[in-house]
């Protein structure tokens, strides 16, 4: 029991980590037949063809099997704008990938960091390089659906199935017209998710984290931005997540960007031995002593 109450500290204590990373303190996403049909509508027009085609994208992507991936989370903190990127491979049919997380410089621009490196598996976020006093041979373990936020926003990067997963909730999207991203042709939709409604349709350990982040955000409502390559499969998804700032009580907007491609990549994540996760005390995890 006691180690159990240690790791959902810890699993609190992380949500602060993109937060407050870097001295940055703010508080504490077919066939051959979907580009027939993309191709037959009219830029601007909203419908149940957009709806259904975006809401299809998450089962897509499972079907590619794996991907390389790049993210990218924007926030703005006292009138300053930083970016955190991560880059890594993802395998959507087991569910895990691996990332490597860069962290903005601090305001003084003196802090020199490691990349943070991060395991995504169901229902468990694994970080390496953490800092806040934990050894550099050690992993911290998180449960995602213990996070307020389901892991949107905590690791510096959506998780690329979860971000995927936000989609089933689509409640309006239009088709915006045809465009490229990274050389691929693609379609590009613009709509609105509903985070409770793609909880219930995803199911799982990534309705788990949807449900948290449902209930964490400062509403459930998510625009986004979904580019669509000729396969149906996802090449970029920008989300726009709010969240209420606990320090000044007003709403923080977070932009996270994902980018996939190389489908089909091979993919390799050994998620680490017990012995390997930190099980003592975060030098900024709030509470009392272990």
């Amino acid at each position: 029991m006691a180690r159990r109450q240690r790791q959902l500290r810890k699993a609190g204590a992380a949500v602060g980590f993109v937060m407050a990373c870097g001295g940055w303190a703010v508080c504490g996403c077919s066939g051959s037949g979907a580009s027939a049909q993309g191709a037959q509508e009219a830029p601007g027009a909203p419908g149940a063809q957009a709806v259904g085609e975006v809401r299809g994208a998450a089962g897509r992507l499972v079907a590619a099997g794996s991907a390389e991936a790049r993210t990218a989370m924007e926030m703005a903190s006292g009138g300053t704008r930083v970016t955190i990127r991560g880059e890594g491979v993802y395998d959507f049919g087991e569910g895990v990938g691996r990332l490597k997380v860069l962290l903005p410089q601090d305001p003084a621009g003196t802090r020199d960091r490691k990349p943070i490196t991060e395991l995504l598996a169901p229902g468990a976020l694994y970080m390496k390089n953490r800092g806040a006093g934990v050894p550099a041979d050690k992993w911290v373990r998180v449960e995602t659906g213990a996070l307020s936020d389901g892991n949107l926003v905590t690791g510096g990067a959506t998780d690329p199935y979860v971000a995927a997963e936000v989609l089933r909730g689509t409640r309006t999207a239009a088709y915006v017209g045809r465009t490229e991203v990274a050389g691929a042709p693609v379609r590009h939709y613009r709509g609105t998710a509903d985070l409770g409604r793609a909880a219930r349709a995803a199911g799982g350990a990534a309705g788990r984290s949807l449900r948290a982040a449902a209930k964490g955000f400062a509403t459930a409502e998510v625009p986004f931005d979904v580019y669509l390559d000729d396969d149906g499969r996802i090449r970029k998804l920008r989300h726009r997540f709010s969240f209420v700032n606990g320090q000044r009580g007003d709403t923080v907007a977070v932009t996270s960007t994902t980018l996939l491609y190389d489908f089909g990549v091979p993919v390799t994540v050994r998620l680490p031995a017990e012995d390997d996760i930190y099980a003592g005390k975060i030098a900024d995890e709030p509470g009392g002593e272990d």
